[in-house]
């Protein structure tokens, strides 16, 4: 006996690719394109201005300049699909996104504050910086956790609150160099980075409408940073007008042996993001 499939199931190792063939058949039947950056962002242009649709597992995006081929794409997803339609942008992903008449502020405030919830810090203190300065840590540092379950699961909830939060992208960086075996004292720094997210959770990034396309970058290097490798760290931000769009802390790769070798590393990482942008 032989049962034939005719839809994907739930669950099946395909179904993931079936069903983003499926959808991707419904959208270019309609005059989209998916991009050659990013195969799901899809790209629709026509004399009446451009629409974006960006699909993330079942859950999208859509936005342009030309409202009455929006409305159509919405017409023909529901069609296709069980849709629904949820209005203007407000929650992605734990992205939260509030608009004015100025222009975007997007943030992860919930998000902070669940955070928060699950890692059940005992006090209500608050820390001005996220991490103390000229700190070294080390994979030797204080006494092992017993279980590293906790440390784990709250530097991988960093690393995505670090989307909309740059301010913790240094100290993440560094937290995230010791999940394999976390100690006490790195547990200490982890506490504190969560005690600074709880006196500035409501920091948001802005993207003024009325933003210049003129792109203005920045780099720094550390010298030998790291005490266990000697190896540097670069660090950049890239900016479109008054809009920050890009930003990154990275070990570099080789051991530099000057600051200036390490400076132009950090350099040579920043000019090879701007070409891309």
């Amino acid at each position: 006996m032989v049962c034939r499939l005719r839809r994907s199931l739930y669950g099946l190792k395909q179904a993931p690719r079936a069903w983003f063939e499926r959808f991707a058949s419904v959208v270019t039947a309609v005059g989209f394109s998916p991009s050659a950056h990013d195969p799901a962002l899809f790209v629709h242009t026509s004399p009446r201005g451009r629409t974006l649709l960006l699909l993330y597992v079942d859950d999208m995006i859509i936005t342009g300049d030309d409202s009455e081929y929006i409305a159509f794409v919405k017409a023909c997803l529901r069609e296709n699909f069980l849709m629904t339609d949820l209005g203007p942008l407000r929650y992605f992903l734990g992205i939260e996104v509030f608009s004015t008449s100025d222009g975007f502020f997007i943030f992860q405030e919930k998000y902070i504050q669940d955070l928060l919830a699950r890692a059940a810090l005992g006090d209500e203190r608050t820390i001005e910086t996220p991490m103390e300065l000229n700190v070294h840590l080390r994979a030797s540092d204080g006494d092992p956790l017993p279980d590293p379950t906790r440390y784990r699961h709250l530097v991988g909830s960093l690393v995505y609150l670090a989307v909309t939060r740059p301010d913790i992208s240094y100290p993440v960086h560094i937290l995230s160099q010791f999940v394999y075996a976390p100690t006490s004292v790195h547990y200490s720094h982890l506490l504190r980075v969560l005690r600074y997210l709880r006196g500035t959770s409501t920091r948001r990034l802005f993207f003024p409408r009325s933003s210049s396309f003129q792109l203005q970058a920045y780099s720094d290097a550390t010298w030998a940073s790291d005490p266990a490798d000697r190896r540097s760290l670069s660090a950049y931000c890239v900016f479109l007008g008054g809009s920050l769009i890009a930003w990154k802390t990275k070990k570099q790769t080789a051991v530099s042996r000057s600051s200036a070798e390490a400076e132009l590393r950090a350099m040579a990482l920043l000019t090879a993001e701007v070409t891309w942008l």
